[in-house]
């Protein structure tokens, strides 16, 4: 499958991966299903790895995943989203993505490796906790 995700509720962090050529129809697909889900509920952040992610979404496209996001508001209340985009097609794709999404995320961030975009979300739920 193209488009897999791994809920962890201790962590309250979905983490998405996108790998060969996912269409844009398997990404509406993907929001079908977490918002079928009954365990994505409450306060949750994303991490999103592109990394082995081989098709590239365009603009308009990036807008309706957007819409998307905005949609689900109803069942969840957006964190952060931290995105992992190691080429720079993709990288400046995710940052165009992350303007889109802005106003439905507390936090975004875009970052090259996995490493790198953990660290930063882990920052975020740290900073989260200490403040609830």
């Amino acid at each position: 499958m193209p488009i897999t995700y791994q809920l962890d509720r201790a962590r309250g962090v979905i983490q998405t991966r996108c790998s060969g050529a996912a269409t844009f129809h398997e990404v509406i697909e993907h929001f079908r299903a977490l918002h079928a889900d009954p365990e994505v509920t409450e306060r949750l952040s994303v991490l999103l790895d592109l990394t082995e992610l081989a098709s590239v979404p365009e603009r308009d496209q990036l807008r309706a995943i957007a819409g998307e996001v905005k949609d689900m508001r109803d069942r969840v209340q957006w964190n952060a989203l931290s995105i992992v985009a190691p080429s720079d097609l993709l990288f400046g794709m995710s940052r165009v993505f992350g303007i889109f999404a802005e106003g439905h995320f507390a936090h975004t961030g875009v970052f090259r490796t996995r490493a790198e975009a953990e660290r930063w979300l882990d920052a975020r739920l740290t900073h989260q906790a200490g403040a609830a």
